[in-house]
């Protein structure tokens, strides 16, 4: 140690030579010992430990590399830490979290294009009995084709053309249980058509503008609609009177979802909010607001209680009872304009620009992704997806393209 003056003193060079020199007959004695088959305890209860600097400061006592018993320095304890192998080396620990395994999917390929339609297809619906599915487009028509001759381009596909429309038609849902299809478009009009008949057969008159989603409640003979008036309107199928008018949205309600248990309403709006909605109260539960961009498309898988949301930012994976976050699904760079969700668990992404992604619901795995291909007389530009849907059997889909 060195003196209080800061100059080192005789006596005390004398004092650290001796001290040097026991620590090296110390050092040789426990050396000597370990060689000969002992333990630190054979060395007459005499202890050294060399500490490297680090060890020193950050921690204080450390278990020796090899020896059965950790050696402490004076006025120092010895914890009971298990002795790491190879000494003082970090060992990492096994993480519990697990990493989900996607499941896989086959791949998807094109297989039938059906040029009927003079405008953007912007929606489609299909028949509770997989025999048939509607599309509604900017031309103002309805068109109903035959399933399986549509997916093998047969000639004949087209059953019937519905006309009643003067703007496009930008929502379109059959009933389970009546032979009604129903209709909404950028006129303000919500029609019922009877499918026996071909005619319609009410009117819905309410919306202030143009309508953008329609919906149909799974098990009340109910209608939802939303549109550019900021509002979801909720509709007696029946009497055609006005049940609710679901207000809060700061603009257009662009998608639409139902369901049999609370919230049995949710929607989606422009204003990049998504509201769960009580549809007895006619009140909103709650609002959720992690989207920064336009919402236009909401879908839902019919074996689990959640649902997924679209819009330009991100796909988010949501809790179906609280809305609760659970996942984002990131990788679609394009305004997100259609979702379609199979029961195999196979979600598609239509995008504005004609990119379409096939994601793995469970685990948010992208699996495939292709662009559309323009069709004779349409512009490249404008080469977007605007819907999308499966069949009942999941192994088919459709979208609807400019």
């Amino acid at each position: 140690a060195a003196a209080e003056g800061g100059e080192e003193g005789p006596a005390e060079s004398k004092s650290n030579s001796s001290t040097a020199n026991v620590i090296r007959e110390m050092r040789e004695e426990a050396i000597e010992s370990l060689r000969n088959g002992g333990t630190e305890k054979d060395s007459g209860g005499q202890q050294l430990v060399v500490h490297r600097e680090v060890d020193v400061s950050a921690s204080g006592t450390k278990s020796g590399g090899g020896a059965e018993t950790a050696l402490a320095l004076p006025g120092q304890t010895v914890t009971g830490e298990k002795e790491k192998p190879g000494g003082n080396i970090l060992v990492k620990k096994k993480s519990s979290l697990k990493i989900p395994t996607p499941k896989w999917h086959a791949p998807w390929q094109l297989c039938t294009v059906l040029s009927s339609h003079l405008g953007w297809v912007r929606s489609i619906a299909f028949d509770p009995t997989n025999d048939m599915f509607a599309t509604g487009a900017a031309d103002r028509c309805i068109k109903v084709f035959d399933l399986a001759k549509a997916c093998v381009g047969a000639e004949d596909a087209l059953k019937i053309t519905l006309t009643g429309h003067i703007s496009p038609i930008r929502g379109l849902a059959f009933s389970e249980r009546h032979p009604y299809l129903f209709s909404a478009g950028e006129d303000k009009m919500v029609k019922c058509w009877d499918l026996e008949t071909n005619q319609v057969i009410r009117h819905y008159h309410g919306h202030l503008s143009g309508v953008f989603a329609l919906k149909l409640h799974p098990t009340l003979d109910l209608l939802i609609t939303g549109g550019r008036d900021a509002v979801a309107r909720v509709w007696d199928m029946r009497s055609k009177q006005q049940v609710h008018c679901l207000t809060g949205h700061d603009n257009t309600v662009g998608a639409i979802l139902t369901k049999t248990s609370d919230p049995q309403v949710i929607t989606g709006s422009y204003d990049s909010t998504i509201k769960l909605w009580d549809l007895a109260a006619g009140k909103c539960m709650t609002t959720l607001t992690h989207h920064k961009k336009s919402i236009r498309a909401l879908v839902q898988p019919s074996y689990e209680n959640t649902f997924l949301s679209g819009a330009r930012d991100t796909l988010k994976k949501w809790q179906g009872k609280d809305g609760r976050f659970l996942q984002n699904f990131t990788g679609h760079n394009s305004v997100i304009n259609s979702l379609a969700l199979n029961d195999d668990g196979v979600l598609v992404s239509g995008g504005d620009d004609g990119s379409i992604k096939f994601w793995d619901y469970g685990t948010g795995y992208c699996f495939q992704e292709m662009d559309t291909i323009a069709q004779p007389g349409s512009l490249d530009a404008e080469n977007g997806v605007f819907c999308s849907e499966f069949d009942l059997t999941g192994t088919r889909l459709i979208t609807g393209e400019a």
